[in-house]
């Protein structure tokens, strides 16, 4: 008798539940955080197209304007075993919705592709390519990145009174009614894992608001002005997570946050600041996740963020992204030994900064083989790699790294 057949979405549930599953789960694309460059994917396209796979579409769809991202197409699904599929906030990039609307616009390497209708960047000459909402600049691509940066920081200059009554973004009933309907019918007529990027960012979005240096300045200087700051951006994001898994909780089987808390060699913030301030904060918008849904909380934080993990435990996070082992402290072997049995790597799968772009396939292969070894046994691992795949991976490398995931 033939056991049943295992549905994506039912491997992708035993793993993130610490159950080894059929096979490896496997990822790319399902968020804006295991993503792939535009530009890498219409390389990629090219040379798959060469050796004979056809697509249904010549042209690259750019869904994720800021980072740049590529829609990864069925034919991807389906040749690699994709077993995650995105539920995509409604903005592709500040005011330009995902509509169903495409225009045709060259990426910045000369690509072919296909934006959102209300796209509109001015590109100067020197091709800094610049994002506006209304009069203000949003943001900014310089010439050879592969992603905008943040351009406008309204709260650097902002008293304490002055932040009382500033604004902050919110999700909209327009956005909610497009990802009901989007995540009923991905959920009803699919049988992938679905998930749902919320972002849900305090500590990251504190930093956007500001600016950067702007941000941990205050944080030191003006604790007072950085707490309250912190305390708005938790209300607004418990407020709009309840109205978020109220539209689509029941479909999704992870939802995602993200909050970068590591540099390469260490943390961004002295853990003890972290665990006074940050720490009790994160954990009231995790548990209001937990308390309305049954997805497992999703946390991308890059960097060496080893010096946290016991924290994120605590504090209710199911899964960590991107797990950037060539960061300090961060080593694979390491991180399974100690963590494994009662946190989620989804990620790690390949090294981005430098083994895909430098290696040769057969590295990008031994590489590969090297961490599905480590972390697939017990389950608690999805494959993907560490972060967005950049626009600077040649397309052998990235079908190496895939063959091997499938296969692994």
């Amino acid at each position: 008798m033939s056991s049943k057949a295992v549905s994506p979405r039912e491997r992708v549930l035993a793993a993130i539940n610490h159950r080894e599953p059929d096979r490896l789960p496997v990822d790319l694309g399902g968020s804006i955080v295991t993503g792939i460059n535009a530009m890498a994917y219409a390389r990629l396209k090219r040379h798959l197209a060469a050796q004979g796979l056809e697509f249904a579409a010549d042209t690259v769809r750019v869904t994720s304007i800021i980072l740049l991202l590529a829609e990864v197409e069925r034919e991807f699904v389906d040749l690699w075993g994709i077993d995650v599929l995105p539920l995509d906030r409604y903005c592709a990039a500040p005011g330009v919705p995902l509509s169903g609307r495409w225009k045709a616009h060259p990426l910045p390497d000369g690509s072919p592709a296909l934006f959102p209708a209300d796209f509109h960047p001015l590109i100067e000459e020197d091709g800094t390519w610049k994002l506006f909402e209304g009069a203000v600049m949003t943001n900014l691509l310089s010439p050879g990145s592969g992603s905008f940066v943040p351009a406008h920081f309204p709260l650097a200059d902002l008293s304490l009174q002055e932040l009382e009554r500033y604004p902050l973004p919110r999700i909209s009933q327009t956005e909610l009614d497009y990802l009901r309907t989007r995540a009923r019918d991905l959920y009803e007529n699919t049988d992938k894992a679905l998930f749902g990027w919320f972002n849900g960012s305090i500590f990251e979005s504190g930093q956007f608001l500001s600016g950067f240096d702007t941000f941990f300045m205050r944080l030191v200087g003006e604790p007072e002005f950085s707490r309250r700051l912190l305390e708005r951006l938790t209300e607004a994001v418990i407020e709009d997570l309840k109205r978020y898994l109220d539209a689509v909780g029941q479909y999704i089987q992870v939802i995602g946050f993200g909050d970068d808390l590591g540099f390469q060699n260490g943390p961004q913030i002295d853990p003890r600041l972290f665990r006074s301030l940050v720490k009790p904060l994160l954990k009231q918008i995790y548990a209001t996740a937990h308390s309305m849904s049954a997805a497992k909380v999703f946390l991308h934080s890059c960097g060496s963020v080893y010096e946290f993990i016991e924290d994120f435990i605590e504090i209710g996070v199911d899964i960590l992204n991107p797990v950037q082992t060539s960061a300090a402290h961060m080593d694979v072997e390491t991180l399974k030994q100690l963590f494994g049995d009662r946190i989620v790597f989804w990620g790690g799968g390949a090294d981005v900064q430098n083994v895909l772009p430098r290696g040769t396939p057969e590295e990008v292969r031994r590489d590969v083989r090297y961490r599905i070894e480590v972390m697939q046994p017990g389950g608690g691992f999805v494959f993907a790699p560490i972060h967005n795949l950049q626009a600077d991976i040649p397309p052998e490398n990235i079908v190496a790294m895939y063959e091997e995931a499938r296969d692994g």
